[in-house]
């Protein structure tokens, strides 16, 4: 299975991304959540041109992906788990679950720390929230979060396939939670407890910091509720909130080149989480 991780990563991770994306997007079409402020074909290069720009860069940068570091350590015997016996499942399993409370640890550091937050604003900076917004994210910061999955790899000793899995997972739930499809509301409050669902993530995108800096959980939606940064619903109800930030209103900043100066504009303004009860941005 190592063998198949290593080799087959990057087939395994198109099919899943293009298929996810698809899926989405088509449900998007049928059973929107909200109707959309800002033309779609704009957002849509600005977010996808992200994602193109930030494979090509991540490549030609990092000698290494997440898996193959995984395989390296395996080999090394490097991590926690390459030093004891475990069953290869539970391996697994626990590698899954110290890899996701890594991301959401991960997640609060990049709204805590103003220097972070100003590469992490861009996510926020959508003025609309569809499954194109799991998508975009600034180069630096794509880098620097392969850089932290890679020292949590090695520590942990994660299985590669228990790697793959995890990036296969954290990309489709990352495209799941920020669709802009409609759930039940009984369907959505039960799979809160084991996904992070669209409503739940939309809280995330308000342009309130209060909301911005809650529900930081990608995949599993538990370390909100253990560590409390859970918050169940927007103040204004999911169609009357405002999504993105307040530095950040003009239509035009949507265009990619737009997008990749953002972390360069301005100061980190009011959203860091020690700096919520600051002025707004201007």
């Amino acid at each position: 299975m190592t063998e198949f991780a290593l080799g087959g990563e990057l087939a395994v991770r198109l099919v899943f991304f293009f298929g996810v994306l698809a899926a989405m997007a088509a449900w998007e079409v049928v059973a929107p959540r909200r109707a959309l402020s800002q033309s779609k074909a704009v957002r849509w290069y600005g977010n996808l041109g992200i994602v193109a720009l930030n494979a090509l860069v991540a490549r030609a940068v990092l000698p290494l992906a997440p898996v193959a570091v995984a395989g390296l350590a395996a080999e090394r015997g490097w991590g926690v788990l390459n030093l004891v016996e475990v069953p290869a499942w539970l391996a697994v399993v626990v590698a899954l679950v110290v890899l996701d409370f890594a991301i959401y640890l991960q997640h609060v550091l990049f709204h805590a720390v103003p220097a972070l937050w100003r590469l992490h604003r861009m996510h926020h900076a959508d003025l609309d929230f569809d499954v194109s917004t799991g998508l975009r994210f600034h180069t630096i910061e794509i880098l620097l979060s392969a850089l932290i999955k890679m020292a949590v790899v090695v520590v942990v000793g994660a299985p590669a396939l228990a790697v793959l899995a995890f990036e296969v997972v954290l990309n489709a739930t990352s495209m799941f939670n920020h669709g802009n499809v409609r759930l039940p509301a009984a369907l959505d409050g039960a799979l809160r407890w084991l996904v992070v669902t669209p409503d739940m993530h939309r809280v995330h995108h308000s342009i309130v910091a209060e909301e911005t800096n809650s529900n930081f959980g990608f995949s599993l939606p538990w370390w909100d509720r253990l560590l409390g940064t859970y918050r169940a619903q927007p103040a204004a109800g999911h169609q009357g909130m405002t999504i993105g930030i307040e530095m950040f209103r003009d239509p035009g900043a949507l265009h990619l080149h737009r997008m990749l100066v953002q972390p360069f504009q301005g100061g980190a303004g009011s959203y860091p989480i020690n700096r919520a009860s600051g002025p707004p941005a201007t």
